[in-house]
């Protein structure tokens, strides 16, 4: 189960099953990652119903050791990305 598919090919699939030229998906594209990116960065949950949802975590701080030598060491504090499937994606690959 290695098959990929790379933003190339998506382009070339997307384009040619909605009849657009790949130069105009391949804005979309960008426009899509874009907003996401920036809604995402200002703790704004993004969801596409039974797709997907995109949503800003945060991780407080915490000791953890060193894994050479035992040591404890202070873990800073972080924001991460949750990404979820929806159920018409996980429907998808039943």
């Amino acid at each position: 189960m290695a098959d990929t598919l790379n933003r190339t090919e998506l382009v070339q699939a997307v384009a040619a099953e909605s009849n657009q030229s790949q130069s105009t998906v391949n804005g979309v594209l960008d426009a899509l990652f874009s907003q996401l990116a920036k809604s995402v960065a200002d703790g704004t949950k993004v969801t596409i119903p039974g797709w997907l949802a995109v949503e800003q975590t945060s991780r407080a701080a915490r000791t953890g050791r060193n894994p050479q030598t035992g040591e404890p060491i202070e873990i800073a504090a972080s924001k991460s990305v949750k990404i979820s499937a929806g159920s018409k994606l996980k429907a998808a690959v039943k």
